[in-house]
């Protein structure tokens, strides 16, 4: 009897033992997650063996699919550099998404748009950057900083590296020449 209940109970272990993962078990992928995410990335943009840009972020998830694009949800950093490597301007964000093959990078919540050269700086909580056009604007309200003067807008538009720029309904006290009115 005891010889039988050894041979039963090693039966059993070897049963439990040798369980194949079933299809069930395996990790489920959502059409809706991403396909890859990194930490700590670094993400470079060049143009004709130039780099033009350089994106970090503690976290960037990659999706496929018709329109692959980048998210970079806990926010970002880009540098902007001129034809020397010299940083023009800073672009940040809280978030922001950037559109593979349309090479469009969105940017929402407290995003800031530094011109290094000029020590002026664009606050606004949306901001469009196309990489082709060289071109970012918005279309909600904007606070430019200047180191003579503040101003407010409905919407901008300017040159990627923040050099030349319009807004609509500008406010704020300017600086005016006398023989300019």
């Amino acid at each position: 009897m005891v010889c039988k209940a050894k041979v039963l109970l090693a039966l059993i272990v070897l049963v439990s033992c040798s369980k194949a993962p079933q299809s069930n078990d395996a990790i489920k992928v959502h059409e809706n997650d991403p396909v890859m995410s990194a930490h700590n990335i670094e993400v470079l943009f060049s143009d004709s063996g130039m780099i033009k840009a350089r994106l970090t972020s503690p976290l960037m998830n990659r999706y496929t699919g018709e329109a692959p694009f980048l998210e970079f949800p806990n926010g970002f950093i880009i540098f902007l550099f001129d034809s020397v490597q010299q940083i023009t301007s800073t672009v940040t964000g809280d978030r922001g998404i950037r559109r593979e093959y349309a090479h469009v990078m969105e940017a929402w919540g407290n995003v800031v748009v530094r011109n290094e050269k000029k020590n002026e700086q664009i606050n606004t909580e949306h901001l469009i950057w196309d990489e082709n056009r060289h071109r970012i604007w918005t279309d909600v309200k904007v606070k430019i900083t200047r180191p003579d003067q503040v101003l407010y807008g409905s919407r901008m538009e300017s040159n990627e590296s923040f050099t030349r720029y319009t807004i609509q309904d500008p406010t704020g006290e300017m600086a005016v020449k006398k023989d300019s009115i």
